[in-house]
This record gives structure tokens, C-alpha cells and sequence, in this order.
């Protein structure tokens, strides 16, 4: 099974995708955690990360072939937060991806921005929380290791809402494009719900 899910920043992506990983047994390929892997080896990415800008699209495109010929998506995989432009949605059709299920989670800006506002991360490992809607046990600090949790820079409200702005503009023209290429595995979500509503909606489309 191979899945692409799309959404702005804060729409549940990470969490989904970390469900659909599990319960289908594929394995979940996210851009940024991609990009964060190459931050040490690249001073450029981290520059255009922290500024909340997008990775070249080539760049982008490289990275993510080179990463489902590995063995470990040999029984699928599910693409978080790829393609997040028209150039690279082209890709995905033009260089013969393979994909079952185009998954779009629509969501309210208002909700969106809040839920930004109040990530935390686990550097090494990735583990995102909420201050809100799920918090550490202990305030601050990661559950598994007790280190602590920070704030992603791109996670700011000022870049929060100039990445929504810029999210807008491509997912316009990727929706279209897809819609045409790939009708049938096309899906619209409605993510302004509990995580659990939306996993339910997931499953229907799946099944």
C-alpha cells in the first residue's frame, strides 16, 4: 500500500500517518524528518528550515526516490508532507511513482495556528507533543528519555502563517493537478475534528 497525505502545517498529518503506519504495517516517510537527517551535512536546508522556506524542488525529488528503493518500503509507504509543490506532484506521476491513496486534510486556519503555536519536539527522536491537546507527562520534557522538549523554530507564529500563506498557493495547483492525474485515489478530509474521528474517516476510505 502507498499513500501520500496532504495538509497544511498543524492538520494531523504526523499524527495520521503514524496510525496508518502501524495499522498497515508500511513504513511512514516524512520530508521534514528527511531534511532534519541532513541538517548537519548541509547548512543550506537547516538555513531555509529555520526560515520556514522550501527545499528546491530537486532537491526534494532526489531525496525521496533514493528513499522508497529502500528495503524497509518494500511492503509500502506513506508520504507525509510530499509533494508540497506543483513541480514535485508532477514528479510523482511523471517518474512513475506508485501510489494507492491521495488523502487531503482540510482544515480551518484559526485551528491550524493553534495547534501550531503549541508544538513542542523531541530533537533526537522526532516525538512531537502539545501543550494543549497532548502534553508531556512531566511539563517540557520528552516521556521516554526525561530531555528537554523545544520549540521548532519554524513552528513561530510569524512563520507559521507565511508557511499557511505559502501552502495555500501550491496545494491549489497540486490539488488540480492530482485530480486530474489520480481522480479515483483522490480524498478530501475534513481534519477540524479529535484525531480519532479523522482515523475513522481514514479507515472508511481505506477500506
Amino acid at each position: 500500500m502507498k499513500i501520500i497525505l496532504l495538509g497544511a502545517p498543524g492538520s494531523g498529518k504526523g499524527t495520521q500517518s503514524k496510525f496508518i503506519s502501524n495499522k498497515y504495517n508500511i513504513k511512514k516517510i516524512s520530508v521534514g524528518e528527511i531534511f532534519r537527517k541532513n541538517l548537519k551535512k548541509n547548512d543550506n536546508i537547516k538555513k531555509k528550515i529555520d526560515n520556514g522556506e522550501l527545499i528546491e524542488d530537486k532537491i526534494v525529488v532526489k531525496l525521496i526516490k533514493k528513499r522508497i528503493l529502500q528495503k524497509d518500503c518494500s511492503n509500502g509507504y506513506l508520504l507525509d508532507g510530499f509533494p508540497r509543490t506543483l513541480e514535485q506532484a508532477k514528479n510523482v506521476y511523471l517518474k512513475n511513482i506508485k501510489i494507492d491513496y491521495i488523502i487531503e486534510f482540510l482544515v480551518d486556519d484559526n485551528i491550524l495556528l493553534k495547534r501550531i503555536s503549541g508544538r513542542l519536539i523531541h530533537e533526537k527522536s522526532g516525538r512531537t507533543y502539545h501543550k494543549i491537546f497532548s502534553p508531556p507527562i512531566i511539563k517540557n520534557k520528552d516521556n521516554i528519555t526525561g530531555e528537554n522538549l523545544k520549540k521548532r523554530k519554524d513552528d513561530k507564529i510569524n512563520i507559521a502563517k507565511s508557511r499557511l500563506l505559502k501552502y495555500k498557493i501550491e496545494i491549489k495547483k497540486i490539488r488540480k493537478y492530482f485530480m486530474k492525474k489520480f481522480k479515483k485515489k483522490y480524498y478530501k478530509i475534513n481534519g477540524n475534528f479529535d484525531e480519532n474521528k479523522t482515523m475513522e474517516k481514514i479507515l472508511k476510505i481505506i477500506k
